[in-house]
């Protein structure tokens, strides 16, 4: 996985994220209707250097970075979408989190980034909020995701 996500420095960020994480693990998205929210999340110092650097990314084994993205099914295929999204992580002591997003938007790409700090062994129960652009109720999506920072 370190090697895929290194390998693909070059790439577009988004695209990086969601190989890497169809290459860790399921996929990672839930669908509402037309719309489908994807989202990842891994320690920080998986990514290159350059690319932390060009996306304001601290590299660290103790920081953590959100991924989500938002999708809508078309006549056409899928296109990306802008929306309001809100991120909070829990750790298994109930300690609440909130994690700030920033919108990137990329050539034909938007996504959302959020770092945080995590420690080793440690499990965080994620829970997005995602109003996609227009839209009038948010989408909850949540999921779980263990750490290893040593």
């Amino acid at each position: 996985m370190r090697a895929l996500i290194r390998k693909c420095c070059g790439a577009n960020l988004l695209v990086m994220l969601l190989a890497w994480a169809g290459a860790a693990a399921a996929e990672q998205s839930m669908t509402f209707g037309d719309y489908t929210v994807h989202y990842n999340a891994f320690a920080s110092d998986l990514l290159q250097a350059e690319v932390a650097k060009r996306y304001g990314i601290t590299r660290s084994k103790g920081r953590g970075v959100l991924n989500v993205s938002v999708l809508k099914k078309t006549a056409t295929g899928t296109v990306p979408v802008k929306a309001a999204v809100s991120a909070t992580a829990a750790n298994l002591s109930a300690q609440l989190r909130t994690i700030n997003l920033r919108e990137i938007t990329e050539k034909d790409s938007v996504y959302y980034l959020g770092e945080f700090a995590v420690n080793n062994e440690e499990t965080l129960k994620f829970t997005l909020q995602v109003t996609p652009e227009g839209g009038k109720e948010p989408y909850t999506a949540t999921f779980e995701q263990q750490f290893f920072t040593e």
